[in-house]
């Protein structure tokens, strides 16, 4: 059998579905505003879950405006 014939364990497919959603965003971005935003925009996610910046469940979410 070959990875790709192979079942996704519930983690592997929840994390499969995750990238499938980042990628269809990411097309939107690109189609509305180009490749540096989406690029950007990503950049910088990455960079405020990095530095814990990303808000608990339930919490206001104006902390996150990079403004």
């Amino acid at each position: 059998m070959t990875e790709a014939q192979r079942e996704l364990s519930p983690e592997e497919a929840s994390k499969d579905a995750f990238f499938g959603r980042i990628a269809e965003i990411s097309q939107e971005m690109i189609a509305a505003h180009g490749k540096d935003f989406a690029m950007g925009t990503l950049v910088l996610a990455a960079r405020w879950i990095a530095s814990d910046r990303i808000n608990p469940a339930g919490e206001a979410s104006g902390a996150m405006s990079p403004h």
